[in-house]
């Protein structure tokens, strides 16, 4: 199988141009791509997972990959799938935010010379001479459209800012200058992406004449990939500091039974005979395979020896109900009255419940357990000595637990 026939396996590939030039670069290792990734945040999160695995299959094939950091497009924000203005960042947050991105992505893609390069787009935008720009590259972009663009449509519900609308001409100079300054043929991005994309292609093309060489490929299901990043309460990051590779773990561990397979192919690098002998899995073999998926990921993000110490934690939560390397909570003075906290207390400041009366009916309707023991009395106190030393595991419902520690010195 080429990599290009096995991207498309994996259920990677949803539209491109120029298929037959693509292949050939591809399945000959000629390809030098680009991926942008803006900065919004100090850490990337699962919903870039696809994008990063892609990076790594394409230069395991002797493709070169280049990671373009938004530091210039960051300043205005991508308007793709928003109904709101992003809110905008300082340069010093920017640049601050590109630099931890490099550092994660180096556990997927290899940097150094001939190997993947991390490009920043601030370097050419923000110095940018805005008359010299719109007369030289702005003069290839039609705005009637660019209003018809799938990006724009749902800020133009509540109003699209000029800023905004800058966004799309932007990213496209983003592929020109990357393909002259690095020789850059092809570029990937989600099905959100389409339309600045080809944007992109089509100015390389304009401005260049017909014999440009360039062309786009968008990641099937890359916006649900985006989705993937929020659970309920929050994005669950690939910095450690930020989610624990236990909570890693058990959130790839959890995953909807109807996705698990879908996960396997696009995320993993497990062969695809491997992959498919395990479709159909049902019960306590489907609960395996969420078990393999977890464990490959949480190894690729965070190495061998936390994958393992999560997936041992992991099980013994739900056999011994004692683990390591799970999320903690520690008790501060603050959380006792009298010397004293209850359930329900508990509950709440560790944050399994967002409220107290949620925290309540959770242990009324028998969804908390404390060391694998129902609790329904929501009158039960604990005194801080109950917390000493490896403390106590409490679990609402099946998904949410951690180990609740009390401080030596109050």
């Amino acid at each position: 199988m080429t990599v290009f026939d096995e991207l498309k396996a994996r259920g990677l590939l949803a539209q491109l141009t120029d298929e037959e030039e693509i292949k050939e670069l591809i399945n000959n290792g000629k390809a030098t791509f680009y991926i942008g990734f803006d900065p919004t945040a100090d850490s990337l999160h699962v919903g870039h997972f696809m994008a990063l695995c892609l990076m790594k299959r394409l230069q395991m094939a002797g493709n070169r990959p280049i990671a373009l950091i938004g530091g210039g497009t960051g300043m205005i924000g991508d308007p793709s799938g928003r109904s709101d203005l992003r809110t905008m960042m300082t340069t010093e947050q920017i640049d601050h935010n590109c630099e931890c991105f490099k550092k994660q992505m180096s556990r997927f893609i290899e940097f150094g010379e001939g190997k993947a390069m991390m490009v920043n787009n601030a370097d050419w935008l923000r110095d940018l001479n805005y008359i010299e720009f719109i007369r030289d590259i702005g003069v290839h972009f039609s705005v009637n459209r660019m209003l018809t663009a799938e990006c724009y449509k749902q800020r133009m519900e509540k109003g699209l800012s000029f800023l905004e609308f800058n966004y799309m001409i932007m990213q496209s100079y983003d592929f020109l200058c990357l393909y002259e300054k690095y020789g850059c043929n092809m570029q990937f991005g989600g099905d959100d992406q389409w339309s600045n994309m080809l944007g992109g292609t089509e100015l390389i093309r304009r401005k260049l004449g017909k014999d440009a060489y360039a062309m786009t490929i968008t990641l099937l299901l890359n916006s649900e990939g985006k989705k993937m990043g929020k659970t309920q309460k929050g994005a669950v990051w690939l910095d450690p500091e930020k989610t624990s590779p236990f909570e890693f773990y058990q959130y790839w561990r959890n995953v909807a039974d109807a996705d698990v397979m879908n996960c396997m192919r696009m995320l993993t690098f497990l062969p695809l005979e491997e992959i498919e002998a395990m479709d159909g899995w049902e019960g306590s073999k489907l609960n395996e395979a969420k078990e393999i998926l977890a464990y490959h990921l949480t190894e690729l993000v965070h190495g061998t020896e936390e994958a393992r110490k999560a997936q041992e934690s992991a099980r013994a939560l739900f056999s011994a109900g004692n683990a390591e390397n799970m999320p903690t909570y520690e008790l501060q003075d603050a959380d006792f009255r009298d010397g004293t906290i209850d359930i329900v207390g508990v509950v709440a400041a560790a944050g399994l419940t967002a409220s107290r009366s949620e925290a309540r009916r959770a242990v009324e309707q028998g969804g908390v357990t404390v060391d694998g023991e129902k609790v329904t009395d929501i009158k039960t106190l604990y005194t801080k000595a109950d917390f000493a030393g490896e403390g106590k595991i409490v679990k609402r419902g099946k998904k949410s637990f951690k180990r609740i520690l009390c401080e030596k010195n109050f």
